[in-house]
C-alpha cells in the first residue's frame, strides 16, 4: 500500500504526477477550494472580531471521505497545490478537513509538472505558510464584505440579480471613465506636408516630412497655416543639409507574466483573457505526448515575475548557440523591474524544456494550445537572445528657412527578431534610402504632398488594455484579470463588440450609484493601496484583521447612507401611453438583458412585447422622424431614425436640435459642448441648455 499521498487541486495533475512519483505515492485531487463562507450569509462574524465561519463546499463531502481514508493509512501527507496564496489556503483548508497532524503533513510546490520540479518539491517539503493563508482569507474577506453589504442596495434600488464587486467594479469605472473621455472628445484639425525629392542619379524619388524651422518643430493646424508655408516655399532651392549614419539596437523582450500573455495572445491570436487562461492551464497541468505519456509543457500561469531559474536559462542559451550560433545568445540574465514580490517565489512563464520546439509538438496540441505555446516558446527564446540592430540614416533637407526630414533604417543583424517580432513591429517603418547621398548631392522639388488630418479620441478599451491598465493601476492580480473581465460582461455591465468593450445601460446605472454612494470602493487608488496592504499581509508585515477592522466600519456606515439616502433608479415596469394592440393595456418599460423593452402588463394571459423607441425630442436630419436611443444587440447604445430600415440615420453620439451656423449640418452634444457633425466643417460653440 501507498506509504505516501500527495494532494493535488486538479484531477488532470493526478495521473502526470503518479507517473513521476512510482508506486509509493497514492496522488488524489481535492479538485480546487474544500471550504469557504457560506452562501446563505456573510459568514463573518462582525460582533466576535471579524472571525471567519467557514463550511464545507457542497458536494464535497465524498471527496473529503476519500481523502481523509486516504489520509489515515499515509505516513506522510504531501500538500501540492498551486504556488500561489489561493493554493496555501487550499492547503491550509485541507489541512483543518483532514484534522491532518502537523508531524506527518508537509506542503510541497513545484513551479513546473515535470518530473525534476516534483521530485525535489519532495525534498524541500515545509510547513504551511500561515501568512500567505491570512493574505488569501483578507481577499477573500474584503470581496465577501463588498459583494454581500453592497449587491442588497444596488437590488432595492435598481434590479434584483445585480451584484457589485471590490475589483469588479473599479474595472466597471475605468471603462466608464474612458467612455465619458472618448463621448466628450472634440476632434482637432492638422495638417501633414510631404515632398518628393528627385534625386541625381536615381530613378526613385526621396519622399521626405516636414520638419518646421532649423531649430525648432512645427505642427500645421490649419490650411491657413499650411499656404502659408507652401507660399513661402514657392521658390525655394533645397539642398542636403545634413546626413548622419548610425545605428541603433531594438532590445529583446521579457519573457511572459500573466498580465503580458494575456495582452499578446489577445493582440496576435483575438484570445480573450478567459481563453488564454484556460488553455495555459491545459498546457501547464499536462499534455499527451507521443513517446513521453502525459508531461507538464510550461512552468506555472499565475505570476508577476519575469525571472527565470539559472537551469532554464542555461538550457536555453546552450540551445540558442547549437540552433542559431553563440553570436545570437544574450549577455547577461535580463532583469525585469519586479515591483510586487508576493509572486516573485514564481517564474516568468516558460516552456518546462527549451527543446521541446513548437512543431515537435504540433501533433499532440489542439490547434490553439499549439498556438499559445508557439507564443510562450518563441517570446522566452527571444528573452534568452541578442539585441536587434539596425544602421540607421537621418536626412535634413534646407528649402529657404525651413526643413525637411528623411529618417530610414536597415537591419543589420536580427538577434531576438529571428525567432520573435511583436505585431507592431512587423509594419515596417522605413523606406530604403538612396544608395549614397552627402551633403554635396543634388536634388529637387517633385511635388508636395499635403493632406488634411483630425485627432483621434482614446480607444475605447479592450481585454488587453484593460489588463495592462489594471497592472499599471496595481488593481488586482494574476489570478484576478481574467475573472474580473469575465464577470463584469457575464453581468450584462459591460458588452465585448469587434474587441472593444462598452458600458450597457445597465453597467451605466451600476457605475453610477457606485460612484456616488461608495465613493471609496471605486477609487482606483484605495484599491491598490488595498492590493499593496494584501501583499504586506503575505510578507507577514501587517496583522490581517487589522486590515478588516479598519474597512469593516466605513463599508457599513456608507451602505447605511446610501439606503437611507439613495434615490430608486427607475428602471423597468414604467407605464407609457403606448396601447398593446392585443388586449388594449397600457404597456409598460421592461428591462431585459439588451436594455429596454416594452411588454404587456397582462403577462401571462396577453405575451406581447415590442421594442421600446425612447424619443430624445430631436428630428432625424435625414427625413424629420424622431431620433430614439437604440442598442447594438450586445447592448452599446447609439442613437438612431424611428423610421428605420427605410431612414438609414444613425449615431454614436447625441445629435442636438441645432444645426451648425457655419455648414447647415447637426450638431452633436459632447461634454458642455456642441460640435459640428462634420468634421471638415470643425465649428464648436459652448453648449446651452436646451429646453
Amino acid at each position: 500500500m501507498a506509504k505516501y499521498l500527495v494532494i493535488v487541486e486538479s484531477p488532470a495533475k493526478v495521473k502526470t504526477i503518479k507517473k513521476f512519483l512510482g508506486s509509493n505515492y497514492e496522488v488524489m485531487a481535492s479538485n480546487g477550494h474544500v471550504r469557504d463562507l457560506p452562501k446563505s450569509q456573510l459568514g463573518v462574524d462582525v460582533e466576535h472580531d471579524y472571525e471567519p465561519k467557514y463550511i464545507t463546499i457542497r458536494g464535497k463531502g465524498d471527496i473529503l471521505a476519500a481523502l481523509r481514508k486516504a489520509a489515515k493509512k499515509a505516513d506522510k501527507v504531501y500538500l501540492a497545490t498551486d504556488p500561489d496564496r489561493e493554493g496555501e489556503a487550499i492547503s491550509w483548508h485541507l489541512a483543518h478537513s483532514l484534522k491532518l497532524d502537523e508531524k506527518k503533513m508537509r506542503r510541497i510546490t513545484f513551479n513546473e509538472i515535470t518530473k525534476t520540479a516534483v521530485k525535489a518539491s519532495i525534498k524541500e517539503g515545509r510547513e504551511i505558510d500561515q501568512n500567505l493563508v491570512d493574505a488569501q482569507q483578507t481577499r477573500r474577506i474584503l470581496d465577501r464584505m463588498v459583494g454581500y453589504k453592497i449587491s442588497p442596495v444596488l437590488w432595492a434600488k435598481v434590479k434584483r440579480g445585480l451584484s457589485a464587486g471590490r475589483v469588479q467594479s473599479v474595472a466597471l469605472r475605468i471603462i466608464g471613465d474612458r467612455e465619458e473621455e472618448i463621448n466628450n472628445f472634440i476632434p482637432e484639425e492638422y495638417w501633414t506636408l510631404e515632398a518628393d525629392f528627385s534625386v541625381e542619379e536615381e530613378k526613385k524619388p526621396l519622399a521626405a516630412k516636414f520638419y518646421g524651422t532649423k531649430n525648432k518643430k512645427m505642427n500645421i493646424r490649419s490650411k491657413a497655416e499650411l499656404d502659408q508655408i507652401l507660399d513661402d516655399l514657392k521658390d525655394a532651392e533645397y539642398q542636403v543639409a545634413e546626413v548622419k549614419n548610425g545605428e541603433r539596437s531594438k532590445k529583446a523582450p521579457l519573457p511572459f507574466t500573466t498580465s503580458t500573455l494575456q495582452q499578446e495572445a489577445s493582440k496576435v491570436l483575438n484570445f480573450s483573457t478567459q481563453k488564454t487562461m484556460r488553455l495555459a492551464q491545459q498546457l501547464y497541468e499536462g499534455v499527451d505526448i507521443k513517446g513521453n505519456g502525459t508531461v507538464g509543457i510550461i512552468t506555472y500561469l499565475r505570476t508577476d515575475s519575469t525571472r527565470i531559474s539559472e537551469e532554464a536559462d542555461a538550457a536555453a542559451r546552450e540551445y540558442i548557440t547549437q540552433e542559431y550560433g553563440s553570436e545570437y545568445v544574450a549577455d547577461s540574465e535580463k532583469k525585469g523591474d519586479n515591483k510586487k514580490k508576493i509572486q516573485d517565489a514564481h517564474e516568468a512563464i516558460r516552456p518546462t524544456d527549451i527543446k521541446r520546439t513548437p512543431i515537435s509538438l504540433k501533433e499532440s496540441l489542439s490547434r490553439d494550445q499549439y498556438r499559445l505555446y508557439q507564443l510562450i516558446w518563441k517570446r522566452f527564446a527571444a528573452s534568452r537572445m541578442q539585441q536587434a540592430k539596425y544602421e540607421t540614416t537621418s536626412v535634413k533637407i534646407q528649402g529657404g528657412e525651413y526643413y525637411f526630414t528623411v529618417a530610414a533604417s536597415k537591419l543589420k543583424f536580427p538577434g531576438f527578431m529571428t525567432v520573435y517580432t511583436q505585431e507592431d513591429e512587423e509594419k515596417q517603418e522605413n523606406q530604403l534610402l538612396v544608395k549614397s547621398i552627402d551633403e554635396h548631392t543634388q536634388i529637387s522639388l517633385k511635388e508636395f504632398k499635403e493632406q488634411q488630418h483630425f485627432t483621434q479620441p482614446p480607444a475605447h478599451y479592450t481585454e488587453a488594455s484593460l489588463v495592462k491598465t489594471l497592472e499599471e493601476l496595481g488593481i488586482g492580480r494574476p489570478s484576478t484579470y481574467a475573472p474580473t473581465i469575465t464577470t463584469i460582461i457575464a453581468r450584462r455591465y459591460v458588452a465585448k463588440e469587434n474587441k472593444n468593450l462598452y458600458m450597457t445601460e445597465l453597467g451605466e446605472v451600476v457605475n453610477k450609484i457606485m460612484k456616488e454612494a461608495f465613493t471609496s470602493i471605486v477609487d482606483v487608488n484605495f484599491t491598490a493601496t488595498m492590493e499593496e496592504l494584501l501583499d504586506c499581509v503575505g510578507e507577514g508585515k501587517v496583522q490581517w484583521k487589522t486590515v478588516i477592522r479598519n474597512f469593516y466600519p466605513d463599508l457599513e456606515e456608507a451602505v447605511e447612507k446610501a439606503e437611507k439616502e439613495l434615490e430608486q433608479v427607475k428602471i423597468e415596469d414604467e407605464v407609457t401611453d403606448v396601447v398593446c394592440e392585443l388586449c388594449g393595456r397600457n404597456m409598460v418599460i421592461k428591462y431585459g438583458p439588451h436594455g429596454k423593452f416594452l411588454a404587456c402588463p397582462g403577462f401571462p394571459e396577453c405575451k406581447n412585447t415590442k421594442p421600446y423607441l425612447e424619443k430624445i425630442g430631436v428630428p432625424c436630419p435625414i427625413c424629420g422622424k424622431d431620433v430614439v436611443v437604440k442598442r447594438s444587440k450586445k447592448g452599446r447604445l447609439y442613437y438612431g431614425c424611428e423610421n428605420n430600415p427605410e431612414c438609414e440615420f444613425m449615431s454614436w453620439q447625441k445629435p442636438s436640435k441645432k444645426k451648425c451656423p457655419s455648414c447647415g449640418s447637426y450638431m452633436l452634444e459632447k461634454g458642455n459642448k456642441l460640435v459640428c457633425a462634420d468634421e471638415h466643417c470643425g465649428y464648436v460653440e459652448t453648449r446651452q441648455n436646451e429646453s
